[in-house]
């Protein structure tokens, strides 16, 4: 169930700033630059860990994404789409986690009214406590496709 969003911003590409939380209380965050492109049914991304570039990206299909990142899930995962949630599309897998129940994580494609997109993922525990994980805030950077 590709939505409509992808047509709209098919061929922009959006520039900003990634953030990265690692410390569990989710007090401290990582910056860095990020960059993110949408095309038909793909959505990559940039971003920067420890002076590393990171690349990431979602392929789009009628139920749901595969989903990799090189640093977060170097092997493709397969997500499942989000009904009924907000933004522009929502969609969550789930993974092992070596001492218990499997984890879920969660990402979504949001725009605020001032145009720009945020990426959000998160990170969300077996007893349904959700802990950010990543947001990257963009501005279009090709006003005119």
């Amino acid at each position: 169930m590709l939505q409509s969003w992808a047509n709209e911003f098919q061929g922009s590409q959006w520039q900003g700033e990634a953030e990265l939380w690692l410390d569990p209380n989710g007090n401290d965050v990582n910056v860095s630059d990020c960059i993110l492109a949408i095309e038909s049914r793909v959505l990559t991304y940039t971003w920067a860990y420890a002076g590393e570039t990171k690349m990431g990206s979602f392929i789009f299909n009628d139920d749901g994404a595969t989903w990799t990142d090189s640093w977060h899930q170097p092997e493709p995962v397969r997500c499942q789409y989000l009904t009924n949630a907000w933004g522009l599309f929502t969609v969550e897998h789930t993974y092992a986690a070596p001492s218990g129940p499997d984890w879920g994580w969660r990402s979504q494609l949001s725009q605020r009214p001032d145009g720009s997109l945020v990426l959000q993922m998160t990170n969300i525990a077996p007893w349904g406590e959700e802990g950010r994980a990543v947001r990257m805030i963009v501005q279009r950077t090709n006003l005119n496709t």
